[in-house]
This record gives structure tokens, sequence and C-alpha cells, in this order.
């Protein structure tokens, strides 16, 4: 079993087999209590969206309503932490586990596979936070020795990759002496991202102020050669029109007596030697700028394909994950107590949902049964013996619950008066 909770299929192939296990008298009706229970749960998570869009209003840079009152520099670290929160306990509930510290740090120094070498200045940020869901082992071939040989590496990849970062004020960077017009992001601004298929040693690209470096192999193979094509150049073209030049200082210095002239055709050498040597400077400059040009290429390449979603849009697709998570949880939580022949204790459903998912269909994950219990508990779908020991209701049961529940959700209705004839 791995450390991942998230579980590997989606809500409605999760409900296609349970129902497959029931009588198949039965299996329209339990169809039917998990549209109910899914229903109710969305209901929640609706609320549960307009929360953390109404946290989110005041950091949203692309907000187009305008602000009924401005918020106060408490008032709005107040509104920054609920965000923070709000934000984390939805990951949380999509099974995304959070990214350590160290194994952000381990994404520095690990060999990338986009063979690019990134550094971000951590003093930037005010808070920082990644999670990640769907860890698995990945195969691909790579090119080495200059591309004349290829080989296969293993590498653990993420599935999905959440990004918040909150940068510090422009009196942070003011104080390093730092132009603000010059930086790359808006200081005291959030970002908020999603992505998707990221292998773990490529997590640094994910940073909003990541920059590219070159690494030693790429220094070694613009440096070698332009060192030694650069004092070829030096010794055929610049040296023999240099030779006057310098015979003449030294005249001129008192370290050589004999006087030197320098003709026309001396001087044209000069200056030819001097465009040479101009020109091949410039040719390597313009190499290096193209070799850093091409790595920003293949860096905005790798983020373009891999951005799932940004800003606001990213509470929607985590709220999604997140009810589809519930819902699973739930509705499996209540099909394995339905079919069990005793009272099951929280450990031993926990068993063995994981045991039947890893004999049936080869998924192995850390099932999460305290939230799955949880939500049959709240809805009224368990009893316990107050000893621990769990037991759903009937099928019929629970559909009249969970009618019931959706029916008092809403009581502020006025009751319909009799006509009189």
């Amino acid at each position: 079993m791995t450390g991942e909770r998230f579980i590997p299929f989606r809500r409605t192939s999760i409900v296609t087999m349970c129902a497959d296990e029931v009588a198949p008298q039965e299996r329209e009706s339990f169809r039917m209590f998990a549209e109910l229970l899914a229903s109710l749960l969305h209901h929640e998570f609706r609320g549960r969206l307009e929360a953390l869009k109404e946290a989110y209003h005041p950091f949203n840079p692309d907000a187009d309503t305008r602000t009924l009152v401005e918020l106060g520099p408490a008032e709005r670290q107040a509104a920054q932490r609920r965000l923070v929160d709000e934000l984390t306990t939805l990951a949380e509930d999509a099974n995304f586990e959070r990214i350590t510290a160290d194994d952000l740090g381990r994404a520095f120094v690990e060999e990338s596979l986009m063979k690019v070498r990134l550094e971000a200045d951590f003093d930037d940020f005010e808070e920082v936070v990644f999670y990640r869901r769907g860890e698995h082992t990945r195969q691909e071939e790579v090119k080495y020795l200059f591309g004349l040989r290829r080989r296969t590496i293993e590498f653990t990849n993420y599935g999905k990759v959440l990004v918040y970062v909150k940068f510090k004020g422009a009196d942070h960077f003011e104080a390093q002496d730092r132009d603000v017009d010059d930086l790359p992001f808006t200081p005291g601004s959030t970002i908020i991202k999603l992505f998707q298929d990221v292998p773990r040693a490529d997590l640094e690209m994910l940073f909003p102020n990541a920059r590219v470096r070159m690494r030693l192999i790429d220094k070694l193979l613009i440096g070698v050669p332009a060192v030694v094509s650069g004092i070829i150049v030096i010794v055929t073209k610049l040296v023999a029109a240099l030779l006057p030049v310098l015979l003449l200082l030294g005249f001129w210095l008192g370290v050589r007596r004999e006087p030197v002239e320098l003709d026309q055709a001396q001087l044209v050498a000069l200056g030819a030697g001097l465009a040479t040597f101009g020109g091949y400077l410039v040719r390597q400059f313009t190499k290096f700028k193209n070799r850093k040009i091409k790595f920003m290429k293949s860096l905005s390449e790798s983020l373009y394909f891999r951005n799932l979603d940004n800003d606001a849009g990213v509470f929607h697709h985590l709220l999604d994950a997140a009810e589809e998570e519930e819902v699973k949880e739930a509705v499996l939580a209540y099909h394995f107590l339905r079919g069990a022949d005793a009272p099951l204790t929280a450990a031993e459903l926990d068993q063995r949902i994981e045991d039947w998912f890893d004999r049936r269909w080869d998924a192995r994950f850390d099932f999460e049964v305290d939230d799955g219990v949880g939500k049959l508990r709240r809805l009224g779908l368990i009893d316990d013996d107050g000893r621990g020991r769990l037991t759903a209701v009937a099928l019929d049961e629970a559909k009249r619950r969970l009618d019931q529940t959706w029916d008092d959700l809403f009581t502020y209705h006025a009751p319909t008066r009799a006509v009189q004839a």
C-alpha cells in the first residue's frame, strides 16, 4: 500500500463496482441511493465554493467586479489566512498530499528531465504551499552523449500538483535595492495554479520566479570551443596587427629607443584584426543568448502543456475533485457495512475495503475510513452500538432519510392554503 489516499477510480465507476455486488433486484435502488447521497454532498460543496470565492475576492487579479468595502491591513491579513485555510482543507478533502520542504529542496538538486537548471529565490515568498496527488512511477527514454545514445530512466511522477504562492510586499524588495518595476511578478500578489503530469525532479519549474541558469556541461559546451577559437583568432588575426602598436607604445613609454612608424597598410590590418575579434565576441555572446532562449522556450512549452487551471478556476477544479472523493468514500463505507455479516469496527471496515481493491482491482491506497464513516454518521445512515461497532441502515430506510434531509434543506416556504369554495 502506498501513502496515497486518492481513490484511482471515477465516482460512477465506484457506484457500478459496488452495484454489481448487490442482488440484481436491488441494483437500481442502490444507484438511486448513491445519486441522493451525491446530490446532498454536491449542495454542501456549493456552499464551500461560495465561501472560497468570497475569501479569494480581495486577492483575485482578474476580478471584474467592484468592491464595496476595501479591507484594511489587519482585515486583509485575516482574509489571507482564511483563504489559505480554506484552500488547504479543500486539497486535503480531495485527497491531495502536502509536499514537504525536503521534497522541494530535493527537486533542485535531483537531475531534471528537462535538462535545464533552474533557480528560485525563496526569500521572495511570504508563504509557499505545494500539494500533489496521484504519485506513480514512470519510465522515459532520454538522450545522452550529445544525442548519440539513448537510455531508459525511471522516475517519480505526480498526476496533479497544486501551487499556492504569496509574494512579499514591495517594502521588502525596496529594502534590498531591487527595482520593483523589473521584477517578473507583482509584490504582495497571490498566485494559485494547478498542474498535471509533473515529475518530482522538475517541481522547481513550477515556482513563479524560477530563473534559467546554465549547467556546467552547457557552460563547457560553449566556453571550451569559445576559448580555443578565441586563441586562434588572437594568434592569427590580432597579434600580428597589434605588434606595431605595441612597439609604438613601448617607444612612447621609453621602453624602446628606436622610433616606430605606422603606415596605412598596418592601420588597415589593425582595423581588420579588431573587427574580426569584435565579430568573434558578438558570435559567442549570440550563441550564449540563443542557448538560454532555447532553454526558456523548453521551460515555457513544458509549463504550457502541464498547466490545468489558474487562480479562481483552481477552486472549481479542486471542489469537483473533493466532491468526487467524498462521495466515493461514503458509498464504499455504506456498501461494505451493509454487506457485512456482523457489525464492523472502523479499522475492520478500512481493512476490508483496502483488501477488496487490492484483490479485485489491483489498486493499493490508504482508504480514508474516518471520512467515510463520518459522513454516514452525520447523515444518519449508520448505527453505532456504543462500543465502536457499526451497522448500516437498510437500503430503503437510507433512501428515506436522505430524501428527508434533502426536503429539510429549505424550510422557508409558506404552507399552501386551501381554496375556499
